[in-house]
Formats: C-alpha cells, structure tokens, sequence
C-alpha cells in the first residue's frame, strides 16, 4: 500500500477549495474519505486540518480509529468519524464507540441497532434518488416515515445523503435537486451529496457536504476484500 504524503494531500486540498471558491461552495464541509488508504491517509488529513473523516467499511474504520488514539490522538482531539457506506446492523456495536454520524441509515432496524448502541446519536438518511437497485437508500417517497420513526427513537437526524449515478451528469444533478427538495419539506439542514468525480455538480445543486476521497489522496489501491 502506497505511503500518503501530507504535503501531496496540503497541496490537493488548495487546489480543491479554490475550485469550490471559484463555484461558490466555500461554505461546503468537506469529509475526507479514507476508504481503501491506510491509516496513513487519516494521519495526513488531520495534519492538513481535515478533521472530518468518513469510512465506508466498518473494519477499516474501527482499524484506523484505533490506530490514531494509540498514535496519540487523544479522544478531546481526534477525528470526527463518519460512517459513509452500506451499514450492517450486526456491524453496529463495533462501530458505536468511533463513529459520530452515522450517514447511511436507510431502514428503521437499522437506525434501532444505532439507538441500542449509541443513544441520541447524529445520523443523516440515505436516499436512493437514482432508482438504481444496486444502490442502498431508501425511497424518496419513504423519506418522510423514516425520518420520523428515526426520531422517535431519539436519534437526532440532521439531513439526507445520497449518491449521483456515475458518469451521468444530467440524471445526477436531477437526483441532488430532489434531494434538496425532499430535504427543504422535512427542513433538514445538511445534504451530504457529491464526491471527488461530481462535487461541482453537487454544490450546484445545495450541497452542503462533500464526501471527497481521490481528490484529496490520489488513485485509490485495488479494493481489499473485507
């Protein structure tokens, strides 16, 4: 596995917010996803001040949480962790010490587990805007229902997350306003939508979170099997 240099990723994140400047997403959070880098990658993002993290597997995340605090990063000071891929329930009880937002609950069981494991937790619903079936998500018109039994347990939803349909610019940017849109009626502030291959698409349409990963660390290592 390469070896991620601070001063690559320094040099990335410039580039990156003075295109945001440039298509006036300034104000958009950026999590710097480490998915398939090693710990390493999460080391040289909090060096550069990215303090949100995002993770899609729950083993690589619980793996590199760990390896910071055992670095030194002190909980007052570590990452902010966001899990940002399909969630397992039975993944739930390992992730619940690390993860602060929960992105992708998508099913009542699921947002159950998190609110056994880690009450009043943050969490954004995902939506499948795209109707595509190999995409997690819920349906838009299951949005409002979900996010209202999310609530009744106490967890605290705070927005929606979905993700474009690759190499499609047109369905994408009709998949992020109806997302805006569905995010609008329940006044839901966050929309975590847009990655490092439709991120100016993303902010065109509201988004206020990007979820960027090669933009920030360069081409990502073949995928480990988990």
């Amino acid at each position: 596995m390469s070896v991620i240099d601070p001063a690559d990723v320094a040099r990335r994140l410039d580039q990156l917010r003075n295109d945001l400047d440039a298509i006036g997403g300034d104000h958009v959070e950026i999590v710097a996803v480490t998915k398939g880098f090693g710990p390493d990658a999460a080391q040289a993002a909090i060096t550069c001040g990215l303090t949100v993290l995002g993770e899609n597997y729950a083993q690589e995340l619980v793996a590199k949480a760990e390896h910071l605090l055992a670095a030194g990063e002190e909980r007052e000071t570590a990452p902010e962790w966001h899990f940002i891929g399909h969630l397992q329930s039975n993944k739930v009880a390992s992730l619940a010490p690390h993860v602060a937002v929960w992105q992708t609950v998508d099913r009542l069981k699921l947002g159950t587990r998190i609110a056994a494991h880690s009450p009043g937790s943050r969490v954004y619903v995902q939506v499948n805007v795209t109707d595509e079936p190999q995409k997690a998500g819920c349906q838009p018109h299951e949005v409002g229902q979900l996010v209202a039994d999310l609530t009744s347990l106490d967890l605290d939803v705070q927005g929606l997350m979905t993700v474009g349909r690759q190499g499609d610019v047109s369905e994408t940017r009709s998949a992020f306003d109806h997302l805006v849109s569905l995010a609008d009626d329940l006044e839901l502030p966050t929309r975590s939508m847009g990655m490092s291959a439709d991120y100016a698409v993303a902010v065109a349409a509201g988004s206020t979170m990007l979820r960027i990963g090669s933009k920030l660390f360069g081409p990502r290592p073949p995928k480990a099997t988990h």
